[in-house]
């Protein structure tokens, strides 16, 4: 299998604007958010589809993704944080999380300007784990 841009990322080789890593997991803000805050939750291990994981694999994803939701509600201030495994875009397991307040954030469409790296970095900071 062909790395992913995910991989290129966990491996360093595509900059990131990390706000939580560990041994499996990487979360950074997407450059292209439908919220501010958007966040991919990213295995390390490059499989395709998240029903793929082995159990131990999915549930650490899953406490993680839990985890970063909580905390992105709080620091975000919204009443919410939509999750989404979408699985066609980047054939590598991976959930976005969105901070929303009403159905209509989620399903806005996803930022097509040029990345400001600045307030990404910034926002990576006050998000940071």
């Amino acid at each position: 299998m062909q790395d992913s841009i995910f991989t290129k990322i966990i491996q360093g080789e595509i900059p990131c604007h990390k706000i939580y890593e560990d041994d499996q997991v990487l979360a950074f803000l997407d450059i292209h958010p439908v919220q501010p805050g958007h966040t991919l939750v990213v295995t390390k291990q490059q499989v395709d589809h998240a029903w793929d994981l082995d159990d131990t694999a999915y549930q650490h994803l899953m406490a993680v993704v839990k985890k970063l939701a909580l905390h992105l509600r709080t620091q975000m201030g919204t009443a919410r944080v939509a999750s989404q495994i979408v699985g066609v875009d980047v054939p590598h397991c991976h959930v976005h999380l969105i901070p929303i307040n009403t159905a209509s954030d989620f399903k806005a469409e996803p930022s097509a300007a040029e990345p400001d790296h600045t307030a990404l970095a910034a926002l990576a900071q006050k998000l940071a784990l």
